[in-house]
């Protein structure tokens, strides 16, 4: 029973010296969050790129609608491929893939600051029934819009945190 006391006591010491900080420390008045609410947003082209603008908006507060330190240029590349093929030549499966091509520029020089991608993609059956893989196709878009807007707002968040620490 000691021991477990003990451990219970050491444990956590140990880990404060890993170097592990949270992220988002100070909630929405610590420095990520302070910086991703000057963040704007640039239009996104298409209905994927609605998807991942509203997304990313909804990540990172409303505040990014024009008044921003920040903007974010995004370009994207939304593709469905079929595999998987039948004996009469259908398509089994298909592969829609959402890529993006994402900017951070710096308002006050044009500067960019981070230039990266992000992407992801999702299988879909193909089924007899039209109206369901239509609808199979939507879904996944919009999950990989989520998914994409994740990966972008997480690497925005993780260039303003090493450059604000230098600050």
């Amino acid at each position: 029973m000691k021991r477990i006391a003990l451990l219970a006591v050491l444990i956590p010491l140990t880990l404060g010296g890993c170097g592990l900080q949270p992220m988002y420390a100070g909630g929405s008045h610590g420095a990520v969050a302070v910086a991703l609410s000057e963040v704007e947003v640039g239009p996104i082209a298409g209905q994927s790129g609605w998807l991942v603008r509203n997304a990313i908006t909804d990540r990172i507060g409303a505040a990014g609608e024009g008044k921003g330190r920040y903007r974010l240029d995004i370009v994207l590349d939304d593709q469905i491929n079929g595999f998987g093929i039948r004996s009469n030549n259908t398509v089994t499966r298909e592969r829609r893939t959402l890529r993006a091509r994402f900017k951070l520029i710096d308002m006050s020089n044009q500067a960019v600051l981070l230039d990266a991608t992000a992407g992801s993609d999702a299988g879909i059956d193909v089924v007899t029934s039209e109206y369901a893989v239509i609808a199979a196709e939507q879904t996944a878009l919009e999950h990989l819009s989520g998914e994409v807007a994740d990966q972008i707002v997480t690497r925005v968040a993780l260039y303003v945190r090493q450059h604000r620490a230098k600050e």
